[in-house]
């Protein structure tokens, strides 16, 4: 396993994230036991949840395999697999988020100085760990000023209950606004950023990545395969083993003259598409880490090939091809 420091910081995290949004209401707690067990033999060492995983609502258009799926239950079910010992609380640099509603009632979500301290408290409580590594900002909040958000952390760092700050789904604005605040009061701020990123979805490199860079922010690409499109789709419709329906399938269709164009790519290389896709991100400048959400051991087994997939420069201006990307701003459309 290939290890990086998360942003500017010196946390040491593994190339691979493991995600865990389908830990409940599509992999059973023990099969996610031990998928978390195998990710720490392949040394991964980071791993991503959210307060709000394991709802009937994550992932989207799914449907809870049983009556206990409910909001918390992704972190309730790390927090057996931590209070099972064998030191795998020690071994793992643990990452969770908050910003969405947990309840009906005010200030159940968001980030307001008291939704942030219930919010942290309650994951703590689920997680059975007394700190969390990279406490996440799931969303910005544009109706709490940052010297407020800044407060309410800071006091969790002095309190040890976090040890660094992160941020998902925001803007380069916001990653400029929220460090700069941060600076001025001392504070170390955001040392990284969870965004969709993908050779399908590249928006993030006209303003994100260059901010990320600049304020020493790792980048955590989320959906690497995007949804599934660039994980062999059409090969397994030919070979009649899924077939996409539903918005999936329209997704499909809207992308299939590139979808092609790509699996003939990975066909010439002798390469699955998922990790060909994986390869290409660990290729960025900017990216520390993937998120991987495995249903299984063997899609976690899978992944790992793109921790040793060399992709030259030739294949990278062929993907580009296939997929265009974008200059940084302004150059992209601008002289």
């Amino acid at each position: 396993m290939d290890y990086t420091n998360l942003g500017r910081s010196g946390l040491s995290v593994s190339r691979l994230c493991l995600g865990t949004m389908n830990f409940g209401p599509l992999t059973p707690p023990a099969d996610s036991h031990e998928i978390m067990d195998h990710a720490h033999a392949l040394g991964i060492n980071f791993f991503d949840t959210a307060n709000r995983y394991g709802g009937r609502q994550s992932p989207p258009g799914q449907v809870a395999k049983t009556d206990e799926a409910h909001v918390g239950w992704t972190e309730e079910i790390i927090g057996a697999w931590f209070a099972s010992g064998g030191g795998r609380r020690e071994r793992t640099v643990l990452a969770t988020k908050l910003f969405g509603a947990m309840g009906d009632w005010p200030n159940d979500g968001k980030l307001s100085a008291l939704s942030i301290r219930r919010a942290c408290d309650a994951s703590l409580r689920r997680l059975r760990t007394d700190y969390i590594d990279l406490y996440q900002m799931h969303h910005v909040d544009r109706d709490t000023p940052w010297d407020e958000i800044w407060q309410a952390m800071e006091v969790l760092v002095t309190q040890g209950k976090i040890l660094y700050v992160g941020s998902s789904n925001f803007a380069a604005w916001h990653i400029a606004q929220a460090n700069d605040t941060a600076a001025a009061r001392g504070f170390l701020g955001l040392v990284s950023e969870q965004s969709i990123y993908n050779l399908l979805t590249r928006w993030i490199e006209l303003e994100l990545l260059p901010a990320a860079t600049e304020y020493g922010v790792g980048v955590i690409p989320w959906s690497p395969l995007a949804g599934g499109l660039l994980g062999g789709v059409l090969r397994t419709e030919r070979e009649g083993r899924r077939r996409a329906a539903g918005r999936a399938r329209e997704a499909v269709e809207r992308n299939r003259e590139q979808i092609e164009s790509y699996e003939a790519c990975c066909d010439e290389l002798g390469e699955e598409p998922a990790a060909v896709a994986l390869a290409w991100l660990l290729h960025q400048d900017g990216v520390t880490a993937p998120i991987v959400g495995p249903r299984t051991l063997a899609q976690l087994d899978d992944a790992q090939r793109a921790l040793t997939l060399a992709l030259d420069e030739d294949v990278l201006k062929r993907l580009d091809a296939i997929f265009p990307g974008f200059k940084p701003a302004p150059e992209h459309y601008a002289w």
